[in-house]
């Protein structure tokens, strides 16, 4: 699995970085940005669907790797 933030729809509410630290951080200007490159470790699934489903602006976007 791997995670994207979309720049131009992120308005820095930070959701994502609150609710799943371990995915997701906070850039210099409070907006949130995607750790370890966007990939997703065995485990933390449940802490990206978390962060999907409470981002207002729906900025985060899932691809599931074949």
């Amino acid at each position: 699995m791997k995670v994207h933030i979309d720049s131009g729809r992120c308005q820095g509410h930070g959701r994502c970085y609150d609710l799943s630290p371990e995915v997701f951080a906070e850039d210099d200007e409070g907006y949130g940005q995607v750790l370890e490159g966007g990939l997703v470790a065995e485990g933390q699934e449940h802490a990206v669907r978390l962060a999907v489903s409470n981002c207002p602006e729906r900025a985060i976007a899932v691809q599931q790797e074949v």
